[in-house]
């Protein structure tokens, strides 16, 4: 059985394969996620956010995300919260998406 350390650097590894329709950068890069728990080793729950919340991804962002951790075979329920405190802000970027971005 994986440690829980183990199984949120695969859950990082998924998001990082997911991204933003609308802005060509991860998920995880552009800072929407705010929080990966478990309840148990089987059981996570995903906070995260929207870069707005008109956002037209607000139903299919969540989905997608929930369909791609459970493919790691150790997780058997995926929650997604959705929040909008605080807000997304461009200073939730990471490096890498600021990179990208022509921000540094």
């Amino acid at each position: 059985m994986k440690s829980k350390e183990a199984l949120k650097n695969d859950i990082i590894n998924v998001l990082k394969q997911i991204y933003d329709p609308e802005i060509p950068i991860s998920i995880w890069d552009l800072g929407l996620i705010y929080d990966i728990s478990f309840q148990n080793n089987k059981e996570v729950t995903i906070t995260m956010t929207l870069t707005a919340p008109n956002c037209p991804e607000a139903e299919n962002l969540p989905a997608t995300i929930q369909q791609q951790i459970k493919n790691i075979p150790e997780i058997e329920k995926v929650t997604i919260q959705l929040t909008f405190s605080p807000p997304w802000s461009m200073n939730k970027l990471s490096d890498a998406a600021k990179l990208e971005l022509g921000f540094l």
